[in-house]
């Protein structure tokens, strides 16, 4: 038996680098273009940032930094360079797919092999190069997580919640919903999942426990370093959640209503009043781009045939996807949707007016809404429809999910010293946000995935890249 075992560490040992995908860095002068570094600051023009294997080893500009020997040099000149994007809301399980009772039961086995990977890489190749996902099979997310970690396939820095928790998981859906009726059952499952590895906890229908029970999971999983993060669909989510203590909630929530009731305002308020006291500001994902934009695509659904969201998809998915959105305008999960639109002005203004700070997340992976689109669409309309300044937005898009998720110190901004993940877009993006939709160059942990708009293929493993 330990021979046997001896000898399978061994064959892991000797094979493991045949099994990897090219991902190799190396030494990188970026070169010319106008750096928006993360921290709110006035952009740095004709920056240098020199980038050494994973790290960034310097930040400076043209004629004051001097690029050493030995360093390749790519121009970013006419280029805004920022830090990689993070997708806060994003479902690595879901593709887009209009029929979540379809799709759970008939991909449930492709997760790990098929389905997280490609909206892995897809979010990699739009920019986003951090991605919280919230709510999955626990081994599947872990296992994924550990692929990327690994290097054996290509993807954003993962940060992984597991299973929902909540009151009581809904039919079909206990593989990835996890229900919690007791105090006792609250901590041990808290436990179960900071011990497999998670990075904060996913908390739903908070308002449906036993306030002792929902209490003992925010507890416990600060007890283990855990942030949690609670949906906010329903006034009373909000109300407990503040109660016991959630560190980030999620969507606009309140379905029809025009506004948060006053006594919801009023507590915002005290929470935000308190910040660092209460151990940080009050983070809010308000995934309002789904919303807000679904009259458009009904009368425009072009976006949903382009083909960015094929990558690392079987021909038969992508056919099932395709067919689950014939007719957008007739699906059953959107038809509140054109009566709750008029509403998230008014909604994002009262957040906003409260002193929350945003992170930018998306739903990402619910029906329409595609991996490589979802991110650059909420920015935009933050910036264009909600009238934020377009500096916040990206703030909220990187510097902010790093402090949220308490790394960083070394994600989330560009600063010597730190993980290289960096992307460029041409034009001004600080002005035009939605050029943020055509990424030129990414770079993550020293490795370029793209450059001058194009995909390279070989530092993806293979069955993430088209086929010739």
């Amino acid at each position: 038996m330990i021979r046997s075992r001896f000898l399978s560490v061994l064959l892991v040992l000797l094979l493991g680098p045949f099994f990897s995908f090219n991902a190799t860095a190396e030494k990188y002068a970026l070169k010319g273009g106008r750096l928006i570094d993360g921290y709110g600051g006035p952009p740095l023009a004709n920056s240098i940032i020199l980038v050494e294997n994973d790290t960034i080893k310097a930040v400076g500009q043209v004629g004051q930094l001097e690029i050493p020997e030995g360093y390749k040099i790519v121009s970013t000149e006419g280029m805004d360079v920022l830090p990689g994007l993070w997708e806060s809301h994003a479902h690595l399980m879901l593709n887009g797919h209009a029929d979540y009772s379809h799709w759970q039961p008939t991909y449930r086995e492709r997760q790990v092999d098929e389905i997280m990977p490609a909206s892995a890489v897809q979010l990699l190749l739009a920019g986003v190069t951090s991605a919280r996902d919230l709510g999955a099979n626990l081994e599947d997310s872990i296992e994924v997580k550990r692929q990327i970690e690994k290097g054996e396939i290509a993807g954003p820095n993962l940060f992984v919640s597991g299973p929902f928790l909540q009151y009581e998981p809904y039919p079909g859906s206990e593989h990835y919903r996890w229900g919690v009726k007791t105090v006792r059952e609250a901590k041990q499952k808290v436990r179960q999942l900071a011990k497999a590895g998670v990075d904060m906890i996913k908390l739903v229908d908070q308002d449906q426990m036993e306030l002792e029970v929902a209490q003992a999971i925010v507890d416990t999983a600060h007890e283990n370093n855990l942030k949690v993060i609670g949906h906010s669909h329903r006034p009373e989510e909000i109300r407990v959640g503040l109660k016991i203590g959630v560190d980030n909630f999620e969507h606009t929530g309140l379905t029809t209503a025009p506004e948060y009731p006053e006594d919801v305002m009023k507590l915002l308020k005290e929470r935000t009043a308190t910040g660092r006291v209460a151990g940080g500001p009050l983070f809010w994902t308000p995934t309002v781009e789904g919303l807000y934009q679904y009259p458009e695509l009904i009368k425009n659904p072009e976006r949903l045939d382009n083909t960015c969201w094929h990558r690392g998809l079987k021909p038969d998915t992508i056919k099932d996807i395709k067919a689950s959105l014939t007719d957008p305008g007739k699906l059953d999960y959107m038809q509140l949707t054109p009566l709750r639109q008029p509403t998230l002005k008014r909604k994002i203004a009262q957040l906003n007016e409260a002193g929350v700070v945003f992170l930018v997340g998306t739903d990402s992976g619910i029906p329409t809404k595609f991996h490589c689109q979802s991110t650059w669409n909420e920015m935009a309309v933050l910036t264009n429809d909600m009238n934020m300044p377009a500096m916040n937005i990206i703030r909220s898009a990187t510097y902010w999910p790093a402090v949220m998720m308490g790394v960083q110190d070394r994600l989330g901004s560009i600063t010597a010293g730190k993980q290289a993940d960096i992307i460029a877009v041409e034009g001004d993006v600080l002005r035009y946000m939605n050029l943020i939709s055509d990424v030129d160059f990414v770079m993550k942990d020293g490795v370029i995935y793209r450059q001058d708009g194009q995909v390279n293929e070989e530092k993806l493993a293979p069955k993430q890249r088209l086929k010739p």
